[in-house]
């Protein structure tokens, strides 16, 4: 059975809970409104970074502070691929029409784990992962490893 290895990347205080949904269901996020408990992870560290720094608050310290990095091995079985997303997916603030889309998807259920484009770098996508589904047991996932902002990246 294939699988994909995707990334999410957090601050080292939440790594113990990096898989818990926590943070999107208090600040809700472009795929998922206020309320909905999901997970979002990237193709690459490299895109888990550049979405940490796109959607970075004004003020927050990347350099210097200390952040975790975490894998999630998901059989390729449990991820769906939509063809189509809203036609305004890109639009920036996220528009609510991206929020009903991932809510759909969680309200019904469908798969444990929902591919999404990243607006940050067009071609590559994040992953939306459930972990109220039943499936999400059958994802793998990895310990945090310490990682770094280079210190070139001001913020």
């Amino acid at each position: 059975m294939s699988s994909v290895v995707v990334w999410r990347l957090v601050a080292d205080r939440h790594a113990a809970t990096a898989f818990s949904g926590e943070g999107a269901r208090k600040y809700g996020a472009r795929w998922s409104p206020l309320g909905v408990t999901v997970v979002y992870c990237s193709d690459s560290r490299s895109l888990a970074a550049l979405e940490i720094i796109a959607n970075a608050l004004n003020g927050t310290k990347l350099v210097g502070a200390p952040w975790a990095v975490l894998s999630a091995k998901i059989p390729e079985s449990l991820i769906e691929r939509p063809l189509r997303v809203p036609d305004n997916w890109r639009d920036h603030p996220h528009p609510r029409a991206t929020q009903d889309f991932g809510a759909k998807w969680m309200r019904e259920q469908r798969t444990a784990v929902l591919r999404v484009p990243s607006v940050v770098v067009l071609g590559e996508f994040n992953y939306l992962l459930n972990p109220a589904h039943p499936d999400f047991a059958k994802i793998t996932l990895g310990q945090p490893a310490p990682f770094a902002f280079d210190t070139r990246l001001k913020r």
